[in-house]
Order: C-alpha cells, then structure tokens, then sequence
C-alpha cells in the first residue's frame, strides 16, 4: 500500500472534529483504536505482532530470537491534547510504507526488520512522557508507573487494566530489550531547521536536556466581591509572577520554558482560588542552562509559600555517533541537526541502544497544534530514505 493509503487510514482516529487536532490518550477507546489498527496493518504483511510488558507493540519481519538482534524502526501514536496529525504516526506509517517498499523491489534482510509503537510518548494522561520506553529500560519504576495519577484521579494501572494490559507486568524488560540491535526514529521536525535549508530530510545527532517539574501554590479561597485587596491570600498572582519569571529566566540563560498547565481550586469565576498548581516545561543546550531557570523558578515558589516537584528529568542524549555519520553519508550528506524535542530514541539511546533519528520537513515549523503540517512529497521522501536505512542495516 502507498504512504497515502497507510495515511488515510490511521487519520481519522482520535481526531476531535472541533478543534481540528487530535486527542489520542494512553489507555482509552482511542489508544485502542490505534492499537488495533497497528495490528491489522502487521497482520496485512504477515508480521508478527508481540505485546511487551508495558504494552509497545512490536511487528516483526523476521526471528528476532534465533536471527536477531534486530533492526527496529517506529515512533509513537498517541498525541497531546489538540496535537497534530504527524507527530508520532508518521514515523510509525513511515516503518509500515518502508518495508512495503523493500519487499517491492525483493530485498531478503539478513537481520529480522521490526516496526515499533510505543504507548503513552507524550505523557499526556499521566504526566511522564515515554512511559513506554522508559518502563522497559527501567528508566521508570514499575511502582511509580502504576501509580501515576490521570486528572480524574484514575491511576495508571487500573486504566491498563480496563483496557486489557496486566499491569502486574510492568518493569525492565530485558527480552525485549534484547531483541533491539539498532533502532531508527522517524519523526516529523518540529522547527523550521529543514526549512531554512531547503532539504527534505535530516538526520538527528542528539536531544536537548528537558524535564517538568509541578508547582503547588497554596492560598485562601474568599469571595471575589466582598474580599478587600489588602485581604486576599490569591495564589494566581504568585502564579502569574512565576509564569513571566519563566520566560524571563529562560531568556536570561538561553533556555526555553513553558508553563502550560495549570490547575485552579475551585475554579470559581467569583471565587479567589484556594490552590493553583502549574507545571513547567523547561530545556536547553546543557544541563546547566536548564537547572539555573528552574532554580530561579523554584526560589520564587518558595517565596511565595509553595513548593516544587520533579516529576520527569532526561539529561543530554547524544545519537551513536558511528551510527549518525553513516546515515548522514548514506542519505547524500543530509543535513545533521539537534533537537530540543524528548522522542522514545532518546530513552532508548540512554539505555545502550545504538539509536538514530531521521526528521522530516515541517514547512511550518509548528508541532504540539493542529497547524502542524508536511507535504506528501517530503513525507514520500521521509518514507525512501528509512527504507534506505533499514535496507543498508540489515544487509
């Protein structure tokens, strides 16, 4: 099948139709919906679909335990909520479009050759981005996993469980893991790096440090009318200061942060919050860079009564050097880019695992909303290059 026809299916699933983005969270009807249509596509070209203890999926051309290990492209489907349509499915689709073409002009691998979905990427339901991968490679405790917490307090468990996954199984899974000899991403840019060169596709050298850290800001709920000024405790005046902090810090250390979460208790139009809990989001080139913001940001909260909580952290992570000069080269000298973005290829280059990344071009730089976008031709082009790879891997 054509990239457009792989394309057309996966699509409509978990689209809002308000909004135009989607809404794609782990462990419901939607998450089941892709789930079931990774399968059908593995089941299309006879792969072999195994289930690992956190619930990636896995489609395998090939024995990964009597020729492996094998060679493994992918990427995610799950999205944030009103995300874009590429960010993610479109290095799975990609996987599936690319095997299709190998087997189109007769190429017999020598390794086994495995298309990957990893669940929850984006952590929006649960608050840790790439559970998937970083429950397998034991980058998450199994404990914390099961016990991280929805916005209806619904723990991660139970809601693997409602959909059918034992979450009794979650932890490093070293089978799994030892059936990965190389791992390839494909994933739509999300800047306009590509842009500004005029290439259709980059290879990845490495990932910004990144992390996200909750903020709870205590106050006294009153009435909005009756309440004098010189008598509020307003917790979302502390907020509002620490979100303009943010930006000041960042800039300050060459940074990016991002408070875009926020919780308000009660949230009541006439009623002065009790509680505002927000969240930061915050990267850059170095570790260091990253840690002054968040000090700064967290001396605030201090200040104002509050208190901070890590809730993920992914240091520097650098592609397998070898493995980058070698697509670059094979590729024609594309073009060799860094990204700020957390991807699964970047857990799993933290755990040992030779990993690269291919990204496409974005012609709109956008990525996280509806207006992210890439042209078919450029996809098509996305598509010729990761068969290249997985070609010139599993030689």
């Amino acid at each position: 099948m054509s990239f457009a026809g792989l394309w057309g299916e996966v699509a409509p699933l978990g689209r809002d139709p308000r909004t135009g983005g989607y809404r794609r969270f782990a462990w419901t009807p939607e998450d089941a919906a892709l789930r079931e249509w990774f399968a059908s596509a593995a089941a299309d070209r006879g792969l072999d679909v195994v289930t690992d203890r956190a619930g990636n999926q896995w489609a395998w051309w090939g024995d990964p335990d009597a020729d492996g290990p094998g060679i493994v492209a992918g990427s995610h489907l799950d999205s944030v909520p009103d995300g874009g349509a590429f960010d993610g499915p479109l290095g799975v689709v990609s996987a599936f479009a690319a095997v299709d073409a190998l087997r189109e002009r007769g190429f017999v691998p020598a390794r086994p050759i495995a298309v990957a979905h990893f669940g929850d990427e984006e952590g929006a339901r649960f608050g840790v981005a790439c559970a998937g991968s970083r429950l397998i490679t034991g980058a998450l405790d199994a404990d914390r996993g099961r016990a991280l917490r929805d916005a209806d307090g619904v723990p991660m468990g139970e809601a693997m469980a409602r959909a059918g996954h034992d979450p009794g199984h979650l932890g490093r899974d070293e089978e799994t893991l030892r059936r990965i000899g190389t791992f390839v991403e494909l994933h739509v840019e999300q800047g306009r790096g590509l842009v500004d060169l005029d290439r259709p596709v980059a290879v990845g050298s490495a990932i910004w440090p990144h992390g996200r850290w909750r903020f709870d800001l205590p106050g006294r709920a009153d009435h909005a009318g009756t309440t004098r000024l010189a008598d509020r405790d307003d917790p979302m005046l502390a907020f509002a200061a620490i979100v303009l902090a943010a930006r000041t810090a960042a800039a300050r250390h060459e940074a990016v942060a991002t408070c875009g979460k926020v919780l308000v208790e009660p949230n009541g139009v006439n009623a002065i919050p009790s509680r505002v809990t927000g969240w930061l989001d915050a990267r850059g080139a170095d570790d260091e860079r990253v840690h002054a913001v968040v000090a700064e940001l967290a001396a605030l909260v201090d200040e104002h009564g509050g208190t901070v909580a890590e809730e993920s952290w992914t240091g520097p992570t650098d592609f397998d050097p070898a493995l980058v000069r070698r697509l670059a080269a094979l590729l024609g000298d594309a073009p060799v880019l860094p990204t700020g973005a957390g991807h699964d290829a970047g857990i799993l280059a933290a755990a040992g695992v030779p990993t690269a990344m291919l990204f496409v071009r974005n012609p709109t730089g956008i990525s996280h909303s509806p207006e992210e976008h890439a042209e078919e031709a450029d996809c098509v082009a996305g598509v010729d290059a990761l068969a290249a790879v997985l070609e010139d891997l599993a030689r």
